[in-house]
């Protein structure tokens, strides 16, 4: 029913509601599979079909991409990105492919950047422009490889998010101010760790996009690895350094979810980066050695704070656990995200110590 349109490149089909009243809401915190009502998504009990309105197909083994051909499910995406009381709002939409989500976002009052990387789409996504005032302005480019580390070579050719931003007239705002701009995205099918990482380092040293404020994604994302970015110690089978560094650093959302295929699901979430992240302690100059510091507890996740401080840092145990409210005695596992950055803080506010870390540069390179 919503197949690939005829004419464009097949990439992986996001359909399958029929309107607003299938939406389910969620907080955040651990994501276990009970955790997310089934009654609501079609495909999420072991025994019912994968919905007919879905399509699962790729052009390229390793560059699959998802897009949405649903109107029903625009729409209502479109509702959930809509805010109270702003006429106005600017979205980065990521991919849009053959546009339903676009329509929908102008419908709704939204004023919409659409950064599409394939160049099949960009004729159809221009007519949308027609009677649009400068509601809607389309850029070939990929979101999610503005800025390639080390200048590697991706196609379309490689774009700066700074000169991206200057040609569509956006300003920096102070990172205490207000959300300049959403991103609507679907994360890439077989990259989703690599994304994430690369966003992480992003937000934390306030560059690329987040150079601009505290820009908020509103992106799909597998069940799998939604898991992992909200678990805590209470799911100790997801909690990892991506779960303890994007609870520090966003506020994360659940507000929908998509059937692909039997057993796979996709997580529409919200991730809104915290205006109190960082402090004098923990700045866009040192992030890096707080990514150190999580990645080597749990490096032996199993280990107690107590074994574990040595290897951190030369400071004094005794002194570094006066300022933490967590025991010698606990296991890394049983460390909230809050936790490891007041351990963070408390090693970086020590007066007393020229030298307060043990930086071993072999660990940057260990990949958990």
């Amino acid at each position: 029913m919503w197949g690939p349109l005829s004419g464009l490149p097949p990439r992986l089909t996001l359909a399958g509601v029929t309107g607003p009243g299938r939406l389910c809401r969620l907080g955040s915190g651990a994501a276990r599979r009970k955790d997310v009502p089934a009654g609501t998504v079609r495909g999420a009990h072991s025994r019912q079909k994968p919905s007919p309105d879905f399509r699962e197909t790729s052009k390229h083994r390793f560059d699959s991409k998802r897009y949405i051909t649903c109107p029903n499910l625009a729409k209502a995406l479109a509702k959930l990105m809509k805010k109270p009381q702003k006429p106005s709002q600017l979205v980065l939409e990521c991919n849009p492919g053959p546009g339903f989500l676009t329509k929908a976002l102008l419908e709704s009052d939204h004023q919409v950047i659409a950064l599409e990387s394939d160049s099949t789409f960009i004729p159809r996504l221009k007519s949308l422009q027609k009677n649009q005032d400068e509601n809607l302005r389309v850029v070939h480019c990929d979101f999610f490889k503005l800025d390639p580390k080390n200048g590697g070579i991706v196609k379309p050719p490689i774009m700066i998010s700074q000169s991206l931003f200057t040609d569509l007239g956006i300003e920096p705002v102070p990172w205490t101010e207000g959300i300049p701009l959403r991103v609507f995205g679907m994360f890439p099918v077989r990259n989703e760790k690599k994304v994430l990482w690369k966003l992480l380092h992003d937000l934390y040293s306030c560059t690329s996009v987040f150079k601009y404020g505290r820009i908020e994604l509103n992106v799909f994302i597998s069940e799998q690895e939604y898991q992992k970015l909200v678990a805590n110690p209470k799911s100790v089978r997801f909690y990892q350094p991506l779960s303890v560094l994007w609870q520090v650093a966003c506020d994360i959302k659940f507000l929908h979810a998509e059937s692909l295929k039997k057993e796979q699901r996709m997580c529409f979430i919200r991730m809104t980066p915290r205006k109190e992240l960082f402090t004098e302690s923990l700045t866009p100059i040192n992030y890096d050695i707080f990514f150190h510091m999580v990645k080597q507890c749990f490096v032996k996740r199993n280990a107690t704070l107590e074994d574990h401080l040595p290897s951190l840092s030369p400071i004094d145990a005794a002194d570094i656990m006066k300022h933490v409210n967590v025991s010698e005695k606990s296991k890394i596992t049983n460390m909230y995200p809050q936790d490891f950055k007041q351990l963070f803080e408390a090693i970086e506010c020590s007066k007393d110590y020229t030298y307060k870390w043990l930086y071993d540069d072999f660990m940057e390179e260990i990949i958990l």
